[in-house]
């Protein structure tokens, strides 16, 4: 006689009906799994120690110069050099003949270890590498000397440390649509300028001049001596930015996200713009303040 086996049905066991701790999906019901964390991706780059070795490896999108001479050849050619990371030990007299012409042009310099030149490049860098900037910097004081030809009433805007690159490309892209003149920048303690940021700016870092600077209280000096009103976007600011009069040429200054704008600059500033909120919360985020006071700054113009 034959022996039979049934086989194990692989039906799932339908869920009662009743069943409240499922939720439905396409008409199909499933129940809860745990989600994984999500990772915010728009953190500041000072949370990024290795943010500018990340970038720099990133050969599809930053071109690197490596070794004494070639880096040297790079900053004599008037390429737009973003930053040379160097040997924290490197000397000699090719070296120092290096480190002359990078301060002298005011190419920002970053002393690392060899480890990371190591992971930055694979041949011999010699202990220097130089990273190519994506956008061209425009001197400032060339820009005033060229408004003021033109009897232009400057707009400008400076940048104070703003470290969220999603951030840096939104005040450009409204910045850009305003007619702002110039954006102003630091050549260090700020979020690079880098594909993410450009992106973000549908490209206006592309079109609009931008002048990275090493000193913001020399630009504020320079700025006053050519005639601009200095104002400083804060909360803690006396005037309604609705009573600046933004249709004299303005230097405008937006803070960084966590601290603002800082206070020995605060101090040199002739304005300080609030806007106002209603709310519990006790500021607007800096791009949408940017947008707020620049397009301010339209209506009164009449653009």
């Amino acid at each position: 006689m034959e022996e039979t086996f049934d086989r194990p049905s692989r039906r799932r066991p339908r869920r009662p009906a009743d069943a409240s701790d499922g939720r439905k999906e396409y008409g199909r019901e499933r129940t809860e799994r745990p989600r994984r964390p999500r990772t915010y991706t728009g953190t500041p780059a000072e949370a990024e120690p290795d943010r500018d070795e990340a970038l720099a490896r990133r050969p599809a999108h930053r071109q690197l110069v490596y070794g004494l001479r070639p880096v040297m050849e790079a900053v004599d050619s008037g390429r737009q050099v973003d930053r040379v990371f160097l040997l924290g030990t490197l000397s000699g007299p090719l070296a120092q003949e290096l480190k002359g012409k990078l301060r002298e042009r005011g190419i920002p310099i970053q002393y690392v270890p060899e480890e990371k030149l190591n992971r930055l490049v694979n041949g011999n860098h010699q202990g220097a590498v130089a990273t190519m900037s994506l956008v061209e910097y425009t001197s400032l004081e060339r820009l005033l000397a060229q408004l003021r030809t033109e009897g232009k009433a400057p707009l400008l805007l400076l940048l104070d440390h703003i470290t969220d690159v999603r951030n840096l490309g939104a005040i450009a892209r409204t910045a850009e649509c305003a007619g702002v003149d110039a954006l102003v920048v630091p050549d260090r303690g700020s979020a690079q300028i880098n594909e993410d940021a450009i992106k973000t700016s549908s490209g206006a870092l592309l079109r609009m001049p931008v002048c990275r600077e090493s000193n913001f209280k020399t630009v504020l000096h320079l700025c006053r001596q050519e005639g601009l009103q200095l104002v400083a976007a804060t909360e803690k600011g006396a005037d309604d930015y609705r009573s600046v009069d933004f249709v004299e040429p303005t230097l405008l200054l937006m803070g960084a996200e966590d601290t603002g704008v800082t206070p020995e600059l605060l101090r040199l500033c002739d304005r300080g713009a609030r806007i106002p909120v209603r709310g519990s919360v006790q500021s607007l985020n800096v791009s949408a303040a940017a947008a707020v006071l620049l397009y301010e700054a339209v209506r009164q113009r009449g653009l």
